[in-house]
């Protein structure tokens, strides 16, 4: 089938596969590439006016990559399946702005590893996702715009800071999305948009853009997904061992699950959370696992001030960077004010601060790993409460608001990035007015094939393939 000949309906009832059925429908000879190409632009055209998910449209490159896989035959696991990278995300072909007024449109010329693996394997990058400025935000609202909306609902936030991407899985523009987490970045907007958001410990995969002291320990990349496969097929692709396995399914094995359900600095989440969270043990405990309740053998309140630290000399050193480029302009009409107040709050700290911050890196490895001689996993909420409202976590709320409101949402995740060990959420709840609630499970080091496997288990247990926001393709049946 061409693109020429692709009725509408059929476009939309691709967008309800997920990347393996798109690829399966290729190799099958159903459909070539460049109908996938065409599928995915008549789904983002038909929705995109709605949910703001992406920065940047490339549909004639789509088309140019998808007619190379066309002429060469097929090629790659997943030939044909269209993605989005991340706005952050060097492409060729395709400017790299962090969606930051601060950056201009010259195209990239190379991507890094990561990238290039992804393109052997045969994705074709339609655009790219949107996200907050730099990623320093838990809300995808930049001032340049898109302000990308829930799925689930256009009055709430997809989170951030991969929230476009999270956004476009939901909704079936396409299958996968990549997404970064420096922060619980992944994690976040799948759990807000109800897609599994797999965050990879430290050097699972190749090299995803240039050396940076602070993000090579901070943050990791994989592939918004709306199934598990989906997610373990693209871990599995971009491992840093070449031809990794892929795990396939759940294991017999039994795990010891810990449940830790409030914060790192103590606080209990909102109800729907606690409930959602006390759901999934339960549902843990019926299939055999052994569930007990646990704390973090950790100073909470001192993890997240190191982290509150770093996230600020992240802001900062974005700021040098975009003050080369501003060519006159005063700083504050091309960065953010959040962007700006966390410069100046890095600015402030005295160098022990940072030095306070590498000595909590420096002995997480041991606490984690003497925690996890008695656990296998943990389970605890994603967000402290369901997803925000749109405005909530926007960049011109004042400083002083968003560090105390911002941090106590995101209460769960930076201990991972911290820590360099892994974790997944999973699309598992939703709150009481129907927004989801993602459940998070984590690790310890190298444990990632643990944390799929049992998410394959979950999905088999309680699927939510099925489950569609109102704003989809699925609206379109």
């Amino acid at each position: 089938m061409s693109r020429n000949t692709l009725p509408r309906g059929d476009a939309f009832a691709i967008g309800r596969l997920d990347a393996h059925d798109q690829a399966a429908l290729l190799r099958s000879g159903d459909i070539d590439a460049t109908g996938l190409a065409e599928a995915a632009i008549q789904r983002i055209e038909a929705l995109e006016p709605q949910l703001q998910s992406l920065s940047h449209r490339a549909f004639d490159l789509a088309r140019r990559e998808a007619a190379a896989i066309d002429a060469a035959g097929e090629r790659g696991t997943m030939a044909g399946v269209p993605w989005l990278p991340k706005d952050s995300l060097d492409y060729p072909g395709m400017p790299t702005l962090s969606c930051s007024r601060s950056r201009s449109g010259v195209l990239v010329a190379q991507g890094y590893p990561y990238v290039q693996r992804l393109a052997a394997e045969g994705l074709v990058a339609v655009g790219k996702s949107a996200m907050p400025e730099f990623g320093l935000l838990a809300s995808t609202e930049p001032l340049q715009g898109p302000v990308t909306r829930n799925p689930w609902s256009l009055a709430h936030s997809p989170g951030g800071s991969s929230g476009g991407a999270a956004a476009a899985v939901a909704a079936g523009l396409v299958p996968v999305a990549h997404g970064s987490d420096g922060g619980g970045s992944i994690r976040l907007p799948s759990s807000c948009c109800g897609v599994v958001g797999l965050k990879p410990g430290r050097d699972s995969t190749v090299r995803v853009r240039g050396r940076h002291l602070a993000e090579d320990l901070l943050v990791a990349d994989s592939l918004h997904a709306r199934s598990v496969r989906d997610a373990a097929w693209a871990f599995a692709a971009t491992h840093l061992q070449p031809a990794r396995r892929m795990v396939d399914g759940p294991s017999s094995r039994r795990l010891r699950i810990a449940v830790i359900d409030s914060g790192l600095r103590g606080a209990a989440p909102h109800p729907d959370v606690r409930d959602a969270i006390a759901g999934t043990a339960a549902l843990c405990a019926s299939l055999g696992h052994r569930v007990e309740h646990a704390t973090w053998p950790l100073d909470g309140d001192a993890l997240l001030g190191a982290f509150e630290d770093l996230w600020s000399h992240l802001a900062a050193d974005a700021g040098d960077a975009a003050r080369a480029l501003l060519g006159g302009r005063r700083p504050e009409d091309a960065l953010e004010p959040w962007t700006l107040g966390l410069a100046a709050r890095a600015a402030g700290l005295p160098t022990g601060a940072l030095e306070a911050v590498y000595r909590q890196i420096a002995q997480l490895p041991m606490q984690m790993s003497a925690f996890f001689t008695d656990h296998d996993v943990v389970l605890s909420p994603v967000t402290s409460a369901p997803p925000p409202r749109l405005g909530t976590f926007a960049p011109d709320v004042p400083m002083d608001v968003l560090m105390q409101t911002m941090f106590a949402w995101i209460d769960y995740t930076p201990l991972q990035n911290m820590a360099g060990t892994p974790a997944i959420s999973l699309p598992l709840s939703h709150s009481g007015d129907g927004l989801p609630i993602g459940s998070m499970f984590a690790a310890d080091r190298g444990q990632e094939d643990l944390l799929l496997a049992l998410a394959y288990e979950l999905e088999a247990a309680a699927p939510w393939a099925q489950r569609w926001p109102a704003h989809s393709v699925a609206s379109f049946a």
